[in-house]
């Protein structure tokens, strides 16, 4: 099972293709194939690498709040990516 996130863009990179986006402190690259038009500051849903939708900022931070939540509530949570148990 794949799991879609939020993240916010930070930078775009259009000759490459592709955005540096920030997942709660995590930042990665994204690809923009899908949403050529994506801009620095808007809140995004990444699938597999791929920025597939714009979300406005307050459902992006509705989501985020409920993320915390979550992982508050698990204690197996780090920094928002959940670690199984051993």
């Amino acid at each position: 099972m794949c799991l879609a996130t939020i993240a916010k863009v930070l930078e775009v990179d259009r000759e490459k293709g592709t955005a540096w986006v920030d997942f709660g402190g995590v930042k990665r690259e994204a690809r923009i194939d899908l949403m050529p038009d994506v801009k620095p500051g808007e809140y995004v849903l990444i699938h597999t690498g791929f920025i597939i939708e714009r979300v406005d900022e307050q459902t992006a931070r509705e989501i985020l709040s409920a993320w915390e939540e979550v992982f508050k509530a698990e204690e197996n949570a780090l920094g928002g990516y959940y670690y199984p148990g051993d």
